[in-house]
């Protein structure tokens, strides 16, 4: 009896956990809409899609392919959870770690450093219909340069996992 109860609660709460992942407006394809973006310091992009995955019980996997204005293509990724613990960040030069804070379901920050240093905070809020995510970004780069960026994307595809 003791072990189909410790079943059941195992089920149930795989099931919360993954039914938490589904709705996360978060997750997804996305695609820069570079018409409604604003570019500040730094190179403008041209193009980005991105995929926003769940990750462990408590974060997400992001991947993006981006063509930068000069033409140079970029590929980012990094997994972090909201536990306030740094991870590595791959394919930008500016950002070596960084780490995630959840604000509400709609909205969530990165913060990046280089160096050990914070560089720049990136918040991300998806809309209420959760059709567009919007991050904005400020601080500096690792040189020093200002950085006031804002970056619209459209969902391409909602991650479904039941």
């Amino acid at each position: 009896m003791r072990i189909r109860s410790a079943l059941i609660v195992v089920a149930l709460f795989s099931a919360a956990v993954g039914l938490r992942a589904a709705d996360d407006p978060m997750l997804g394809s996305w695609k820069l809409d570079v018409a409604k973006s604003k570019f500040g310091s730094g190179p403008a992009i041209k193009e980005e899609t991105n995929q926003v995955e769940p990750f462990g019980g408590n974060g997400i996997k992001l991947t993006a392919q981006i063509i930068r204005g000069d033409g140079t293509k970029v590929a980012e990724s990094y997994a972090g959870t909201f536990d306030g613990k740094e991870f590595s960040v791959g394919g930008d030069p500016n950002v070596d770690t960084a780490y995630l804070k959840r604000i509400d379901a709609n909205t969530m920050e990165r913060i990046n450093k280089k160096a050990g240093k914070p560089t720049t905070t990136m918040k991300y809020v998806v809309s209420k219909d959760g059709k567009t995510k919007t991050v904005t970004i400020t601080g500096t780069t690792a040189k020093g340069e200002p950085v006031n960026t804002v970056l619209v994307f459209e969902k391409q595809t909602s991650l479904k996992y039941f």
